[in-house]
């Protein structure tokens, strides 16, 4: 057993099933992605704390919980291709790659992407492709998608984004202002969006070409 595996168990059971997620299969995952590699070496004794950490490039890797939230809410069984926007440390990424053999992943800051493509291959993530980018305008030349998750704040649901969603395909994303959003799963039936919202949050506000979203 590696120094980090017992605080990862605690983790799972103290931040993610005493909090009610219920989903075997991400509990797994949550269990064995080793999230103190997404994190700076100064910071390794807090990363399976109950709170996100700064990663660099003013981003953070989210709270345990809050990753498991959003991967429960996608109700992944395997097959589907995932659009990822926000790539960040990784670790929600490489959270994902437990699921899928197809998954997508776009960030804004060309620093964090080469950081977490190296962390990624190095625990043996092929099933990722990545690039460097606006995550707003989505990733057309892999359209649709059976899954979008978004990781960060946005005042709403970008256009874009639903018109790369397959009909009876979710969406998971932050909605709100910069300093706090609600978690909005969505779902597209008969090209509408049929929405619900899960709990308040904050994350990084989501960037495009022109800055904020809005």
């Amino acid at each position: 057993m590696n120094s980090f595996q017992g605080t990862r168990q605690e983790m799972v059971r103290q931040q993610l099933e005493d909090r009610g997620i219920r989903d075997a299969r991400v509990l797994d995952a949550m269990a064995k992605v080793p999230r103190h590699r997404f994190v700076d070496a100064a910071l390794q004794s807090r990363a399976y704390g109950d709170h996100a950490l700064p990663i660099g490039a003013g981003q953070t890797i989210s709270q345990p919980y809050m990753v498991a939230l959003m991967t429960e809410a996608l109700q992944l069984s395997g097959g589907e291709k995932v659009l990822e926007i926000g790539t960040g440390s990784g670790y929600q990424t490489a959270v994902l790659a437990e699921f899928t053999q197809r998954l997508f992943s776009i960030e804004r800051s060309a620093e964090l992407a080469r950081s977490a493509a190296a962390t990624l291959k190095d625990l043996g993530y092929s099933n990722v492709i990545s690039k460097t980018g606006d995550g707003t305008l989505g990733w057309p030349e892999h359209a649709p998608f059976d899954r979008i998750l978004v990781t960060a704040g946005a005042p709403e649901i970008p256009p874009t984004l639903f018109d790369q969603l397959v009909e009876g395909g979710i969406l998971a994303i932050p909605v709100g202002d910069r300093d706090v959003q609600t978690l909005e799963v969505m779902v597209r039936k008969d090209g509408k969006a049929l929405s619900k919202r899960l709990i308040e949050c904050t994350f990084v506000p989501l960037l495009g070409k022109e800055g904020w979203t809005r």
